[in-house]
């Protein structure tokens, strides 16, 4: 450990002084404080330490959110181990391949989610650990992890890799981007100071943990001290009380989320007088009702996992339609196909450089050397600047498409993958497509090969065996002709202004 690092270890370490009686974690009803959360990662990684667990091994999580999940993060954190989570919807292959590619030497469970996990063997893990009542051979229980013993915290810098989130399916198989310590402490800071948080802030991680917003929005909250109320999963009937139970301040949205959360309150006459901040995405009409019935105000902005969370953020009152502006620390560009940047106003691809930029990605140096060509990482998505520096998305590279569904990010490359093995399918283009309560939804545009015929359950049916089934088209519609560029290559952007 340097002169100048800094890491999210001895965050835990200095919050456990500064601010030791307050709440960090609520979660079950029970309160943890600065002080006792930092014993429990203590206890935690001694215990990981005791059974092989070394810096840079990685450590895999497939779980739902608990109390267990944040002190398995601050253990790695501890003893230099790199947290792997795994996405809990994805499917026993899925999850396979995102193991393959971590070569993790120790998993921990949600004793739900052991089905996914059948038929794989993890006999050569250091450790195999289950969270949560039951038992499975070869799993111990985390509870027996936690030691009495004392361990020193690994020397661990700033630099050094923290955690791998799944991003990009290539292939069918997840890239990790390799997000650092220095990463995420750095990225909690610009949120901190645009939202004036501070230990008195509640947040309702109902979020996953796997996910970038999930993970970076705790994070930040205890960096200003303050507390986590968990939720295991999104219950908009429990969540809406926890909300004045707890009084919660701030949350992050994806549709559905909000939308759920409003009708939650109306039905059980939650006030919500704490909420303050509501951060993410959602439709024009969900946010003007947050407005109206709450004194919060919404917050969105533009930034993916690569990016350790946003890039740009900002109120959507500020420039309704815009993604905000940069934050301090991240230089925000948009560029031609040559790396030049653009004229205001004018559309490109979105760049970023600045110490939230990811370290890589896991195990695949020629994606790396490619998304970081000319010395900025390029983001695969389009937007434009107007002339006070706000940001407007405009939408994806035709080459790094993507839909955005509930949260989730699903890669029409891989859909397509999967129909285009079905020996009926002539050509196939997935998109995606407006859907009220989801933001958008999946669409397959399909042609069948002479004389051959399917139905839409059929290519659903196909998908959802392969793949998670929030992957699967919601629409289905069989064309005679897809359209095509000169080349003979579909022509993703005339299939989206034909049936988009």
């Amino acid at each position: 450990m340097g002169l100048r690092d800094f890491t999210i270890y001895q965050l835990l370490e200095h919050n456990a002084t500064v601010h030791a009686s307050a709440p960090a974690v609520i979660s079950n009803g029970e309160t943890i404080s600065h002080s006792d959360f930092h014993a429990r990662v203590d206890r935690l990684a001694a215990g990981m330490s005791e059974r092989g667990i070394v810096k840079g091994d990685r450590v895999c999580i497939l779980a739902q959110n608990s109390l267990e999940y944040l002190d398995l993060y601050g253990a790695c954190a501890k003893t230099g181990a790199i947290a792997y989570p795994i996405n809990w919807r994805l499917t026993p292959e899925e999850v396979g391949q995102v193991i393959d590619l971590a070569e993790p030497s120790m998993i921990v469970v949600g004793v739900g989610h052991l089905p996914q996990l059948e038929g794989y063997d993890l006999s050569k893990l250091k450790l195999c650990a289950l969270i949560g009542e039951g038992n499975s051979e070869g799993f111990i229980s985390i509870n027996d992890l936690y030691s009495e013993s004392t361990s020193e915290a690994e020397d661990v810098s700033s630099s050094d890799p923290f955690v791998v989130i799944s991003t990009a399916a290539v292939a069918g198989v997840p890239r990790g981007a390799v997000l650092t310590h220095g990463n995420l402490l750095i990225a909690g800071y610009p949120v901190i100071a645009a939202l004036a948080l501070g230990p008195s802030d509640r947040h309702l991680a109902a979020l996953p943990f796997f996910h970038i917003t999930g993970l970076g929005l705790s994070l930040a909250v205890l960096q200003a001290g303050g507390a986590n109320v968990v939720m295991q999963t999104f219950d908009p009937s429990l969540a809406a009380g926890l909300m004045d139970t707890f009084d919660i301040t701030l949350m992050a949205d994806f549709p559905p989320i909000l939308s759920m959360l409003l009708d939650a309150k109306d039905a059980s006459g939650a006030e919500w007088n704490h909420l303050r901040y509501v951060l993410g995405l959602d439709a024009p009409d969900t946010i003007q009702r947050l407005h109206q019935e709450t004194q919060a105000k919404f917050w969105t902005g533009f930034g993916q996992s690569e990016t350790a969370g946003l890039a740009t953020m900002g109120t959507v009152e500020e420039k309704p339609g815009s993604a905000g502006r940069a934050i301090p620390l991240a230089e925000v560009r948009c560029v031609d196909r040559q790396g030049e940047e653009v004229p205001l106003g004018e559309a490109g691809e979105i760049v970023v450089r600045g110490p939230i930029v990811f370290d890589g990605y896991w195990r695949d140096p020629d994606a790396t050397l490619y998304t970081f060509r000319g010395g900025w990482h390029h983001t695969g998505d389009i937007g434009r600047f107007d002339e006070e520096g706000y940001l407007y998305y405009v939408g994806r590279l035709p080459e790094k498409d993507l839909i955005k569904s509930g949260g989730e990010n699903i890669y029409p490359a891989e859909i397509e993958h999967i129909v285009e093995e079905m020996p009926q399918v002539q050509a196939v283009c997935i998109i995606g497509v407006p859907d009220d309560k989801w933001g958008e939804a999946v669409k397959a545009l399909i042609e069948l090969k002479t004389g051959e015929s399917l139905t839409a359950e059929d290519v659903r049916d196909a998908v959802v065996a392969r793949i998670a089934s929030y992957k699967k088209p919601r629409h289905v519609e069989f064309v005679e002709q897809l359209p095509r560029s000169d080349d003979g290559e579909i022509d993703r952007l005339a299939v989206k202004e034909k049936y988009g």
